[in-house]
């Protein structure tokens, strides 16, 4: 046994869709954070945790850094820029198969102040659009001597290496989390994001920013079985009609999709009740999104 234990917040940020919830995943070993093709999936700090002999690292997977003034966009963006600040080490992964441009040139000025405590995760390498000697390029030019690791996050291919600098980096502390655990969400929590998952990969653009998850209710079958009642949140009627499908096909997938991933996530079945309902231009309510993005 190692004589110190060393543990780190480490704070994921980048671009939307640059596969940072991919790499939390892949590190932890397990599904921490849901993924889809759609942008700004992820609206929550979301804590993943590898643990390992004599370290434990606690990743917060952030939403994607995504220059908007949007009320919703502005509350994501806060989220991310807030856990570069709180965090002990920041790993920033830049998208290979994307030229930088304005946008990950706005996220390079949010990381530089933190350069010092900063690994950059250069993802995408297997993939056949990946021009990495332009992303390392322009990294030699924005954050010179930065320290990054060409990987891919979905192969798994570089990301050891990573994760021992990471732990190289790590100073002294405790273990926050028992050993077994990967991540520290509530069962609530994950339905919902499950379910908000088969809502973006199904509906893709004409649907998904415009949804949320809201729970009602939750109880506990004598036979093991977790029932969660909620509803499918939407800003118009006509998203509804998307949502419910012809003869309600739709609505029955998202269901039976989520219900199967969370019984091999949770361990136990899982039966959903869903419903869905229109409330106008709720991106737009300050209450719901201080309940929705934390």
């Amino acid at each position: 046994m190692p004589d110190i234990h060393k543990s780190a917040f480490v704070a994921v940020v980048g671009r939307p869709s640059a596969g940072k919830s991919t790499l939390v995943n892949t590190i932890c070993g397990q599904k921490v954070a849901i993924v889809s093709p759609v942008p700004q999936t992820t609206r929550n700090a979301v804590r993943g945790i590898k643990t390992g002999e004599g370290y434990q690292l606690v990743f917060v997977d952030t939403p994607g850094l995504h220059d908007s003034e949007k009320v919703m966009n502005r509350r994501l963006r806060d989220i991310a820029v807030h856990a570069l600040r709180d965090a002990d080490l920041v790993l920033y992964v830049i998208d290979t198969t994307r030229a930088p441009g304005p946008e990950e040139e706005s996220i390079v000025t949010k990381v530089l102040p933190f350069s010092g405590k900063t690994y950059i995760a250069v993802n995408k390498i297997d993939a056949r659009e990946s021009d990495i000697a332009r992303a390392r390029l322009f990294l030699a030019e924005r954050m010179p001597g930065a320290k990054a690791f060409d990987l891919s996050a979905e192969k798994g291919t570089g990301v050891d290496a990573m994760v021992a600098a990471l732990v190289e980096a790590c100073p002294p502390g405790p273990a926050y989390y028992p050993a077994e655990y990967y991540t520290d969400q509530e069962p609530v929590f994950r339905i919902a994001e499950t379910i908000r998952e088969k809502v973006f990969l199904h509906t893709r653009n004409e649907v998904p920013h415009a949804v949320y998850v809201e729970y009602t209710a939750h109880h506990m079958l004598d036979d093991g079985t977790l029932v969660y009642e909620g509803d499918l949140v939407v800003e118009r009627d006509t998203q509804k009609g998307i949502l419910i499908g012809a003869g309600g096909s739709m609505i029955r997938l998202i269901r039976e999709e989520a219900e199967h991933d969370l019984t091999d996530i949770l361990g136990y079945p899982v039966r959903l009740s869903i419903k869905v309902r229109v409330q106008n231009d709720w991106k737009k309510d300050d209450r719901i999104l201080k309940k929705l993005i934390q």
